[in-house]
């Protein structure tokens, strides 16, 4: 069985992450979308709030799982026997990074690391811009499913 993981802080998940997310399942047996602790972000949703919104956002992907993991992302795939790290990359800005990190991941491990262009209509997206939006009252119902546009709402007006 062919498995790969989808690793990422999703706070939250965005309509480019879920694009990333179906290629993803279609080239591989099984995908694991990996919420990841960032310690360089502040985060506006809980690591339970975001798996509930992208098992919700997710779930007619038949072979997509959630989990979530605190650590080195190669500790993970080794630990759930996962062979490949698949990635969106929106712009040149992100391969550079994300190239680095492929490299460490394969010399250290020997996971592979997949890149996937982001499609052209989601290439902006991020979620930081999409919590700023949000935040100033923006509309961002074109940019995530309607569940994560109620919650980001729900939050925005709760702070």
């Amino acid at each position: 069985m062919k498995r790969a993981v989808c690793p990422g802080s999703f706070d939250p998940i965005t309509f480019g992450h879920i694009d990333i997310i179906e290629r993803a399942s279609e080239q591989f047996d099984e995908v694991v979308v990996a919420v990841l602790a960032n310690r360089t972000k502040a985060s506006l949703f809980s690591v339970e709030e975001r798996m509930e919104m992208i098992r919700q956002t997710t779930s007619h992907f038949k072979n997509v799982k959630v989990d979530s993991w605190h650590g080195l992302l190669v500790d993970y795939c080794k630990a759930n026997s996962i062979q490949a790290i698949v990635k969106g990359l929106r712009a040149v800005t992100d391969f550079d990074y994300e190239l680095q990190m492929a490299q460490v991941n394969l010399q250290g491990s020997g996971v592979e690391t997949m890149f996937m262009a982001t499609a052209p209509a989601h290439s902006f997206l991020s979620s930081s811009i999409v919590k700023e939006l949000a935040h100033f009252g923006g509309d961002v119902s074109s940019m995530v499913p309607g569940i994560v546009n109620d919650a980001l709402k729900a939050r925005v007006a709760g702070k």
